[in-house]
């Protein structure tokens, strides 16, 4: 019976014609879990700020996780992993519902409605056409940008940075606040495993860092490790989608949109190329069954509550590890189905550990930015644009849009026109239009 398991297995996911075996893609799955496991406390936490209480939320995050990472390896048959996105999740809570003071309903709302849209455009075979109008220095520049505002909403979050009260805007917080000093010794302790290259440093670094804090009487332990699932109807189909049809939220939908494009493409690109799994000309085959599984799984993130998923970059860990084919994400999937039953101890994990977390996940963002070419200002401009913006306006559309509306008028005003990819005009199109009904 084992042996005709193992035999179906084989040939669906056709384990040899990719070279590798069942044990090996099951061990890769589990690196993969461990780099990016973090996601099932930090996602919630985050969006605690946009008033999305934090048990339902985790519960909404994994079921978005194992569905999106399902279709993943039963449909496409990739070894990549999908999960509620860092940046979509910054986004909602302190841009739309925070600056902007739209109610969470709303925002999640657009999350569905951005989901049918990328569906709908992977079915008409749009989105690979989109890929390449998506000039390359503003590629890096949206990932570094990013990277840089997810590292300095978790020094706000960790207590490390402060809001200034005169003079400057920020300053540093209290070093000598109990948990304050726990958040440094966090971050330190995730460096220095990452930089030993210790698979699921970032998590190993949550949990010790809470397990001290527990000790230490500086936060409340958890009651339990074990319980059934937090009761997710506090979010469940609690979206708006018709406050999402107005003309002050289009600025939003269309930065969820943009974002959601941008970041799924590049992260399937990024790990596809260290795979090899990319063709001589540099493009993925059938990439529309990934992008599929992308555009559902958004879909289920508005419907449970939470925010736009796609692709994460931690797949590379387990590409690392050996795998190649969909049961690699099979077992990332499984493995975060167990997760649900592990609430108490996920609850109970505070900021001063989910904090550092952060930080360390922003900056390993920051790596694209050596590619951007800082010699040739038509280049350089625009992508810096971006960087500064999204995170000094504390807003991630102002800076992706901000790219977009410059990219093509300084080319132009350079008098080099041809350097602009034809499709690029339609995202200054809807870039401008950002700006135009931006809710200022």
């Amino acid at each position: 019976m084992f042996s005709g398991l193992q035999n179906t297995i084989t040939r669906f996911f056709r384990i040899k014609e990719s070279g590798t075996t069942i044990r090996r893609e099951f061990f890769a799955g589990l690196a993969t879990f461990m780099t990016m496991a973090y996601i099932i406390v930090v996602n919630p936490a985050i969006l605690m700020a946009a008033g999305i209480p934090f048990g339902p939320s985790m519960v909404a995050t994994i079921i978005t996780a194992v569905t999106g990472t399902l279709i993943m390896g039963l449909y496409a048959n990739r070894p990549f992993a999908v999960a509620p996105y860092m940046g979509e999740n910054a986004f909602v809570a302190y841009t739309v519902c925070g600056v902007l003071g739209y109610p969470w309903q709303t925002a999640i709302g657009a999350v569905f409605v951005s989901g049918i849209m990328l569906t709908a455009l992977t079915l008409a075979g749009g989105r690979k056409l989109m890929c390449e109008a998506v000039p390359e220095s503003l590629k890096y520049s949206f990932a570094a940008g990013i990277g840089l505002f997810i590292t300095f909403v978790g020094l706000v979050n960790s207590g490390i940075v402060e809001a200034g009260t005169a003079g400057a805007p920020v300053h540093v917080g209290n070093l000598g606040n109990p948990a304050v000093m726990l958040a440094v010794f966090g971050f330190i302790l995730i460096a220095v495993l990452y930089a030993r290259n210790v698979s699921g440093s970032i998590l190993i670094g949550i949990l010790v860092t809470s397990l001290i804090g527990f000790s230490a009487g500086i936060f409340a332990p958890p009651e339990a490790l074990f319980s059934m699932p937090p009761d997710i109807s506090p979010i469940f189909l609690q979206l708006d989608i018709m406050g999402v049809f107005t003309w002050g939220f289009f600025a939003v939908v269309l930065t969820m949109f943009t974002m959601d494009f941008l970041d799924t493409m590049g992260g399937i690109i990024g790990v596809s190329e260290q795979a090899g799994f990319l063709d001589d000309e540099g493009n993925l085959p059938e990439i529309e069954k990934p992008f599929l599984a992308d555009g559902i799984a958004s879909v289920i993130a508005g419907i449970s509550g939470t925010t736009t998923s796609g692709v994460f970059m931690e797949s590379a860990a387990g590409i690392a590890a050996g795998g190649r084919t969909g049961l690699v994400a099979v077992v990332v999937a499984g493995l975060f189905g167990i997760g649900l039953f592990l609430s108490p101890l996920f609850s109970a994990i505070p900021a001063a550990a989910t904090g550092p977390a952060m930080v360390m996940v922003g900056l390993m963002m920051l790596s694209p930015i050596k590619k951007i070419n800082f010699s040739d200002y038509t280049e350089m401009i625009p992508a810096l644009s971006v960087i500064v913006l999204l995170s000094f306006t504390y807003n991630i559309g102002v800076g992706l849009c901000s790219g977009f509306v410059l990219y093509p008028l300084f080319k132009v005003a350079s008098g080099r026109y041809a350097e602009i990819p034809k499709l690029t005009w339609i995202f200054f199109v809807f870039c401008l239009l950002f700006f135009i009904f931006y809710p200022y």
